[in-house]
């Protein structure tokens, strides 16, 4: 199915349910995050877009020149095509509440729709987001609550620049919250658990 230039999936939830909408990491597909956000929330609508952009065959959701080093110009494209899409659905399936849920390239796009659209979700779990600019200050984000999970030995994703864009939410006077495990770039079972305990008051 495609839907504003998305190819992705959806199952359509209970009415007067949450949306939640998923995000895969670079190389990943509208498949690699449907079945876990399902499982998390089963009465919601669950949608995962595949990303437009193509790195040598690997989706994404924007460009980049380098591991890092963001196209910005191209992440404000995909940013505001992304919060037209995630409206533009929660409206469409009467959404109670409009749910996030990113992993790496996934939780980049993710973040920078909360940073520029704030109040358009009302909880968001990012895992191993990197943003390496300074984002802007954003009052509507006052009450989101928003789940960081990270590793301490990140390579892509360096412990200091997560913390910093925690301390950022927390400005922002979002409910951040922190959930750390001593591995890299993978998923362990404590982020798991801190994402179900975060979605949980949604089912």
């Amino acid at each position: 199915m495609t839907d504003q230039g998305y190819v992705h999936r959806l199952r359509a939830g209970a009415p007067g349910k949450p949306i939640l909408f998923v995000f895969h990491g670079t190389g990943g597909d509208e498949n690699q995050f449907f079945d876990f956000g399902s499982r998390l929330l089963p009465d919601a609508t669950v949608v995962s877009p595949r990303g437009d952009v193509s790195e040598y065959g690997a989706a994404r959701f924007f460009k980049r020149t380098g591991e890092g080093v963001y196209d910005m110009a191209d992440l404000a494209r995909a940013t505001d095509k992304m919060a037209r899409y995630v409206k533009e659905l929660a409206v469409e399936h009467s959404a109670s509440q409009v749910l996030g849920l990113g992993f790496s390239n996934g939780a980049n796009i993710l973040a920078n729709v909360l940073i520029e659209h704030g109040g358009l979700f009302d909880a968001a779990a990012l895992m191993h987001p990197l943003i390496p600019f300074k984002p802007r200050d954003n009052a509507a984000l006052q009450g989101t609550k928003v789940l960081i999970t990270a590793g301490e030995r990140d390579p892509i994703s360096p412990v200091p620049l997560t913390q910093a864009l925690a301390d950022y939410f927390g400005r922002q006077k979002a409910e951040t919250k922190v959930e750390w495990h001593p591995g890299g770039h993978d998923i362990r079972p404590n982020e798991i658990e801190a994402i179900r305990a975060l979605f949980a008051p949604y089912a």
